[in-house]
């Protein structure tokens, strides 16, 4: 689109058409979903901080100046909304890897909805380290002014004055709380990976993702604990219940593969957080239908699965799979 075109739309869309407004804002739809999803670690939480961020920015339209980036503006006022969320769930600054209940994942076909600089159109916009599951959860164990000013300048790329703007602070603080924050994250992110900036599932990750279906549409346990570390971790966001360990994963195989298994598998690949994931679904005893039973998303380290996270199927209808096989 033109210069004259957008300064139209622009122009239009200030002077109080609902419509050209719409339009304008929601070009960042996508990315302001990520950027909240980031700060709250909910896919639901952060479509209600979207609804009322495009809401908040239509309100407000009259105190946009003009002179500050109408994206950065949109940024602003969502993490606005985000610190507002944040402090009406206190419980939720002081979370850790076991508290992280409310966690959720992101289907990566939305994630690759968001358009890539026009410079760079094979760029991939979201990229591995700033979505996967475990720099989430690490998120959520910082205060939320910490972990806006994180996600501005090592996330988004802001520079310090620009962060700064977005919290309402001196550039002084905002450094202060952007080194503390990288503290707490060094702490207790797991140790980097030569692959850990793969914009998507590797060839190893989708090789063991194959033998992760496999074995469980044959229901063999032997063929599940080869592929998986000796400090395998199994997380079942809301269940706070960690389990770690092949000795702890032999009791879940059993239930879910032994001959008092609530029926067969099927098994769909797909990808999460831009990590490898699988859809399962589940045909009772008495039915003729797989339907809908989890997701599971793989962490892959030295070539084995060294942390698998649970979720329920509520979310497939995002990751465009559908409720029954």
């Amino acid at each position: 689109m033109n210069t004259s075109v957008e300064g139209a739309i622009e122009a239009a869309a200030f002077a109080g058409d609902e419509a050209a407004f719409a339009d304008l804002a929601g070009r960042y739809r996508r990315e302001l979903h990520v950027h909240c999803y980031r700060m709250l670690a909910s896919f639901d939480d952060a479509e209600d901080a979207v609804q009322e961020t495009l809401l908040r920015a239509w309100r407000g339209r009259e105190g946009y100046d003009g002179r500050t980036f109408f994206r950065a503006w949109l940024y602003r006022i969502a993490t606005n909304v985000c610190l507002d969320v944040s402090r009406r769930h206190a419980r939720r600054q002081a979370a850790s890897a076991v508290e992280a209940i409310w966690l959720q994942p992101y289907p990566d076909r939305l994630l690759d909805e968001i358009a890539p600089p026009a410079d760079q159109p094979d760029a991939v916009v979201v990229d591995r380290e700033t979505i996967e599951l475990a720099f989430l959860v690490a998120l959520q164990s910082l205060p939320p002014r910490q972990r806006a000013a994180l996600i501005a300048r090592d996330v988004l790329g802001w520079p310090a004055g620009e962060t700064a703007a977005l919290l309402e602070t001196s550039v002084a603080a905002a450094n202060s709380a952007l080194q503390r924050a990288r503290t707490t994250m060094q702490q207790r992110l797991p140790a980097r990976r030569t692959d850990w900036n793969a914009p998507r599932p590797t060839a190893e990750e989708r090789e063991l993702l194959d033998r992760f279906i496999d074995a469980h549409e044959r229901c063999d346990a032997a063929a599940a604990i080869a592929i998986a570390a000796e400090d395998i971790r199994i997380s079942m966001p809301p269940n706070q219940q960690i389990f770690e360990g092949l000795e702890a994963m032999r009791p879940l195989l059993e239930r879910g593969f032994g001959p008092d298994r609530d029926g067969d598998w099927r098994l769909v690949p797909t990808s999460a957080n831009r990590l490898p994931a699988a859809a399962s679904y589940l045909c009772r005893p008495g039915d003729t239908v797989f339907r809908a039973f989890k997701l599971d998303v793989l962490r892959i380290s030295n070539g084995a699965i060294s942390e698998i996270t649970t979720f329920g199927y509520s979310r497939f209808p995002a990751f465009g799979l559908p409720p029954t096989l």
